[in-house]
């Protein structure tokens, strides 16, 4: 029995949304805003943002090359370069940005954006999100948690700027909320009883409440 796949209609929101995440997952892949200033490869952007289009209209919407040519505005040769592209390869090419000619720097190659465009898919697929997003929304909800009647949660999010996700283990809250109590317990005893790993902002501050609750404090 043959199982033909039926490709999902085209969610706007959805599909810009999941772009932006993948695009930016892609930046931080690269070094950060920063370091492509720094190399001045910022010319690198548009090639990038076309590369998440293509990858994320492939992966989650089973578009043609000939559909995502024609959506993206790339000739269809440029959108299967890309859609081949080895990641690996594009790892690589990150890993030793220092070694590249000046010419080479200049110059991000189909085969490069698509590599590092699926390597971001992958990412945040598996729930790394970019860590400028993830920074983005901390701050956010730190303003936001100001105004309730969770002051801990205020204090969470003031200290673990920086913080890398995915958080692993208790040791890199213990360091970054060392000088906080969380509703009268130390905060390191309570980032012990945490579920692990913690992805991002929201889910740290889901945790604690839910370790809050069940101690009844």
């Amino acid at each position: 029995m043959v199982i033909q796949l039926t490709a999902p209609p085209v969610n706007e929101y959805d599909l810009e949304h999941l772009v932006g995440r993948v695009f930016f997952k892609a930046i931080d892949l690269l070094g950060g805003l920063h370091k492509l200033a720094e190399y001045r490869t910022l010319t690198w952007l548009p090639s990038l943002a076309r590369a998440s289009f293509a990858i994320v209209l492939r992966e989650e919407y089973l578009k043609t090359e000939e559909e995502i040519a024609e959506i993206v505005g790339l000739t269809r040769n440029t959108v299967r370069n890309i859609l081949r592209a080895d990641p690996n390869a594009a790892l690589f090419k990150i890993e030793h940005m220092e070694e590249l000619t000046k010419e080479e720097k200049k110059e991000l190659r189909v085969h490069t954006a698509g590599g590092i465009a699926k390597l971001a898919y992958k990412l945040v697929k598996e729930g790394q999100e970019s860590q400028t997003i993830l920074e983005f929304c901390r701050e956010l909800s730190a303003k936001a948690v100001q105004v309730c009647e969770a002051p801990w949660a205020y204090l969470v999010l003031k200290n673990i700027k920086g913080l890398k996700y995915p958080v692993e283990n208790p040791e890199p809250l213990k360091e970054k909320l060392a000088s906080i109590t969380i509703k009268g317990l130390p905060a390191s005893e309570v980032v012990e009883g945490l579920a692990y790993p913690i992805k991002n902002p929201a889910q740290l501050l889901h945790e604690i409440k839910e370790y809050l609750q069940m101690k009844d404090v």
